[in-house]
């Protein structure tokens, strides 16, 4: 990561895995990796803040460990658990070998028996990019326990002790704001709010990402994924990663340019929802009228 100098050298780097970052999110990405500071993406869903993490690891040449949160996640599910299966295996077998009941007590623990959840196996295995994706479906506990670990870069397993990373991971977190996040956990990372990027920046993306749809195809299906997003009346809006899949969709059909049977023979690309697609319906066939 050292010969990344300039936020001009993430944005280089970053684009040769054909992620096209703005300068905003080149620069704050650059910073996180020189202050060795987490970082914390917000924006509306499908704005490319998992795939900023993704890419940097490809980037970077890096493992890449996520932890998806849900409700209810605890630090079990991110940190460690113990194989209770292999460990009562271990002292059936080693009571029929005749092993003392205090000697079986002290095996039991051992690290062979240690399943390494997320956040302790980034710690062990940095260098590595820790995503930690959707931060906000999480509830406050969880998010003071990876306030902790963040801050120390270790962890305390009681039954073996401290384990602390040699070199701290590369930790990014995403969330979409379904809830406020706590000031505490904010102050420790840096933020960035990735919003849907411009016209010219996603038909450079579909192109990239899709060199076999045409240039009128995209361009046009980016212009009308835009006005979509504008229309504010959607139930979901689509995101890049919809653009992506509208555009293939109707390469795959044969489209070179946006026709009216292509695109509402593929509308279920980008849009998720009945009355979106009422929506997207009635702006094709605005369009195709003379």
């Amino acid at each position: 990561m050292t010969d990344l100098a300039s936020p001009d050298d993430v944005a280089r780097r970053l684009a040769g895995v054909d992620y096209l970052a703005d300068e905003g999110t080149a620069t704050v990405t650059y910073l996180a990796l020189a202050m060795g500071r987490p970082l914390l993406l917000e924006g509306e869903p499908g704005t490319g803040k998992t795939a900023l993490a993704e890419s940097l690891a490809l980037a970077l040449d890096l493992p890449l460990i996520r932890l998806q949160c849900y409700e209810g996640i605890d630090a079990t599910q991110a940190l460690y658990d113990w194989d209770f299966s292999r460990q009562i295996l271990h002292v059936r077998a080693a009571a029929d070998g005749g092993t003392s009941p205090d000697q079986i007590e002290d095996s039991l623990y051992d690290e062979r028996f240690l399943l390494a959840r997320p956040v302790l196996q980034a710690l062990r295995e940095s260098p590595a990019v820790l995503l930690i994706d959707e931060i906000d479906r999480a509830d406050d506990e969880f998010e003071a326990f990876l306030l902790e670990v963040l801050s120390t870069n270790s962890v305390t397993i009681p039954e073996l002790g401290t384990i602390s990373a040699k070199t701290p991971p590369v930790v990014i977190l995403t969330s979409n704001r379904t809830r406020e996040l706590h000031d505490a956990l904010k102050r420790r990372c840096l933020y960035h709010w990735i919003d849907h990027p411009s016209l010219e920046r996603e038909i450079d993306i579909v192109r990239r990402r899709h060199p076999g749809v045409a240039d009128r195809l995209a361009e046009q299906v980016v212009s009308l994924v835009q006005e979509l997003r504008a229309d504010g009346t959607l139930v979901k809006t689509p995101g890049v990663a919809e653009t992506l899949d509208w555009a293939d969709a109707m390469r795959l059909l044969g489209a070179v340019d946006l026709d009216l049977p292509a695109a509402l023979a593929t509308m279920g690309a980008v849009c998720k929802h009945r009355e979106d697609t009422g929506r997207l319906e009635s702006l094709l066939l605005a369009r195709d009228r003379p």
